[in-house]
């Protein structure tokens, strides 16, 4: 929590407790659905709840804004923009039935009412947004594929809807692959947060 504090050093009272409380969840979910590496829960804090936030240092979702957090796994990055942004709502969707479960069960004991879990797939899913999120999910070519039909013509932000995913490693061939028509940008984690961690992690931006 203290890099929490660091980089996010104006968030409420309930804002902390809410993320506090990730802090005894995950861990308690986790030893009965694996939906963290058993290896890396002891660093959830940096590896997945400020990773996470990344996108908030890139944008500041509308209080009116829809966001699909395409493949969220346990909960990222959906569960701690939900609670940055408490006025904004998310919709997470996982193909995987346990960890959709692990999602409502996680945003209903913080009291997070602004965020829900469905399982369906990606393929499946049908409704409007104005901002698709991911972490880690899948090639940026196949995540436009995915989201850009669930993105909405009605613009809230100045920064036009789009997709906004966070990758790792050597991501040039990616952006490559991508239609000559798109428009992206790339953001080094570094510029956000100092720790090792980030060195060679990204925000990649693909507007809609």
């Amino acid at each position: 929590m203290e890099e929490i504090k660091k980089y996010f050093p104006d968030l409420s009272p309930v804002q902390y407790e809410q993320l506090e409380a990730l802090g005894r969840l995950y861990p308690e979910w986790n030893n009965k659905i694996n939906v963290i590496s058993r290896k890396d829960i002891e660093n959830l804090y940096r590896h997945h709840i400020l990773h996470s936030l990344a996108v908030a240092k890139f944008i500041s979702f509308k209080p009116e804004a829809r966001v699909l957090d395409l493949g969220t796994g346990g909960g990222f990055p959906g569960i701690p923009l939900a609670i940055l942004f408490p006025e904004t709502t998310f919709t997470l969707i996982d193909g995987t039935r346990k960890k959709i479960m692990v999602v409502n069960e996680v945003r209903r004991a913080i009291g997070l009412d602004n965020c829900h879990g469905i399982h369906i797939r990606a393929e499946e899913h049908k409704a409007k947004y104005d901002f698709v999120v991911s972490r880690a999910v899948a090639h940026i070519e196949k995540l436009t594929d995915w989201s850009f039909r669930l993105i909405r013509n009605k613009q809230l932000h100045a920064m036009p809807n789009g997709l906004i995913t966070l990758k790792g490693g050597n991501i040039k061939e990616e952006l490559r692959a991508l239609p000559k028509t798109y428009y992206s940008e790339k953001y080094p984690l570094t510029s956000y947060f100092d720790a090792p961690f980030f060195e060679e992690k990204f925000l990649i931006y693909v507007q809609y």
